[in-house]
């Protein structure tokens, strides 16, 4: 399953844009992940100062 933006935590710093092998995410205010391209890489997770990327189960 692709990585879930917790739109309430996203300070929109983009530093899940940079580390996203595939590109696929967007910032728009806040961070949006396009489903068909996320790979479940989890790289985003670990990048976001905000703790608002989760991976669900």
């Amino acid at each position: 399953m692709p990585a879930k933006i917790i739109v309430d935590k996203c300070s929109g710093c983009s530093n899940c844009v940079d580390v996203c092998p595939t590109e696929a995410i967007t910032v728009d205010d806040v961070a949006v992940v396009n489903d068909d391209e996320c790979t479940d890489c989890g790289s985003c997770v670990d990048e976001c100062p905000e703790e608002a990327i989760e991976m669900p189960d």
